[in-house]
């Protein structure tokens, strides 16, 4: 092989591989600088000249001149080196020409080994670069092949070979060598085997570049996806926003006629989505997370916390719980609060003890609100009118109020009450009774027994001897 078909062949590894030419010639160089080492008892003192473009490539080992040759791996005759170079002189370094298939078997294995090693390298750098550029992003791969015990499927991104696991697999579980799908790069390592790209279908994100390929307002910016929460092949909840005064956020992520969603549906694999508008009052946000079911009131924690409890319609409870509760258990992380479902009966039995939804306000205002107003009545009052003078008033004008008087300071209301009744003549205790009034006539009423009392329907208390008294008046 001359050197021009040396640079040819090193032009079609870089169409096929991917590998650039320079950095082949770099590994071409460090392989005959080995091979040179190991033939010439560790000389690796190698001039290597390689130009593509003129098809030159040279080898040139470093040797000292002497005038008699105790060690041929280093040094060189005077009489040689003048061939090389006229102005060779004693201990001056020349460069001895070499050719490459004159290093020996052992030599060109290990330049071999070398340059193949050299390749395989190239081939992971040339990965990793190509993954790295693409992380956390999607992109389309080919599978190559499925493991038939595994079901693990090798696919191909570009020219990089990778591993799809089959717990990732979701949307796709019938795969078959020669489709075509799309896969979300989580991560990209670098391993002692290689580079190792970690791939995804099952991620939230891998929905949130589904939907900004799709749609051109996300891409643009003028939509916002503002949070996301999926359960791999079921279902997924995406809260949408958009800064932009007059756009439609979840008809944007809809489309026409659901074009849009379907086709991100239809890649999924019937996965279902439900496209929420996005909100910063908690209440509004919460009440649309649990859709498809109807929210009658949402009501926050007093201490802080994001904690809720919402309450539905009966006919809805299980609709906001959904199938083993995945439906609330999306609704929460999607909104990051904790929410307690319940409905708008209550439960039965259940009596409500928690301390955190019940009002605070009502407590803290009440007794401002009421001793406020006392203190500023009782200061007027008593700067304008002493409440004792105004006692004092009204007991010169009623003269039955002074009899109270006269009667709570010479004796206990009880004693003089007990007195009246069994010593007071009748026409006294008449007058202080009824002042106004006479006591109606009751004298052919009479019973046998003088001391009896009773009562009448319509009459006040009465007895025989005031009966007779009345009736002399």
């Amino acid at each position: 092989m001359d050197n021009k078909e040396l640079f040819l062949a090193l032009k079609l590894l870089e169409e096929e591989k991917g590998i650039s030419v320079d950095t082949m010639i770099a590994q071409i160089k460090r392989a005959i600088v080995v091979a040179c080492k190991n033939n010439f008892d560790g000389n690796d003192e190698v001039d290597i000249d390689m130009d593509p473009e003129h098809d030159i490539f040279k080898v040139n080992l470093k040797m000292t001149v002497v005038e008699e040759v105790l060690d041929p791996s280093y040094e060189i005759s005077l009489e040689k080196a003048k061939k090389i170079d006229k102005n060779a002189v004693v201990d001056a370094k020349v460069g001895v020409p070499l050719d490459p298939k004159t290093l020996g078997r052992i030599a060109v294995q290990t330049a071999r080994s070398v340059i193949r090693q050299g390749i395989r390298d190239g081939e992971k750098g040339q990965m990793f670069a190509e993954f790295q550029s693409r992380q956390h992003e999607v992109v389309s791969a080919k599978v190559e092949r499925i493991d038939p015990v595994s079901g693990a499927a090798t696919i191909m991104i570009g020219k990089a070979e990778t591993v799809l696991p089959k717990s990732e697999q979701v949307g796709h579980s019938d795969l078959k060598e020669g489709d075509h799908i799309k896969v979300y790069i989580l991560d990209v390592k670098n391993t002692e085997k290689g580079p190792r790209a970690i791939l995804s279908r099952t991620h939230p994100d891998f929905v949130k570049r589904l939907f900004e390929s799709e749609v051109p307002e996300i891409y643009d910016g003028n939509v916002l996806i503002k949070s996301i929460s999926r359960e791999a092949g079921s279902r997924t909840k995406l809260a949408v926003f958009s800064p932009v005064k007059g756009v439609d956020a979840v008809g944007s992520c809809i489309g026409t006629k659901g074009v849009r969603v379907n086709a991100i549906v239809e890649e999924l694999g019937g996965e279902k989505i439900d496209i929420i508008l996005w909100s910063e009052d908690p209440v509004k946000f919460i009440s649309a997370a649990l859709s498809p079911a109807t929210v009658k009131s949402v009501q926050l924690a007093n201490d802080g916390t994001k904690f809720c409890r919402v309450t539905v319609p009966d006919n809805q409870l299980s609709l906001a719980i959904g199938n083993k509760g995945q439906n609330a258990r999306l609704a929460a992380r999607l909104t990051g609060w904790k929410i307690d479902i319940r409905p708008q009966s209550g439960f039965y039995g259940e009596e409500d003890t928690d301390e955190r939804f019940k009002p605070v306000e009502a407590k803290e205002e009440a007794p401002e609100t009421e001793e406020a107003p006392a203190e500023e009545l009782t200061a007027e009052e008593v700067t304008e009118v002493p409440v004792e003078e105004a006692k004092a008033e009204e007991i010169t004008e009623s003269p039955a109020e002074e009899l109270t008087a006269e009667e709570i300071t010479e004796a206990p209301a009880e004693e003089a009450t007990a007195e009246e009744i069994t010593e007071v003549p009748a026409e006294e205790f008449t007058a202080e009774a009824d002042d106004t009034e006479e006591a109606p006539d009751e004298s052919d009423d009479d019973s046998d027994d003088e001391d009896t009392e009773f009562f009448d329907d319509d009459e006040e208390y009465v007895s025989e001897d005031d009966d007779e008294d009345n009736t002399d008046m």
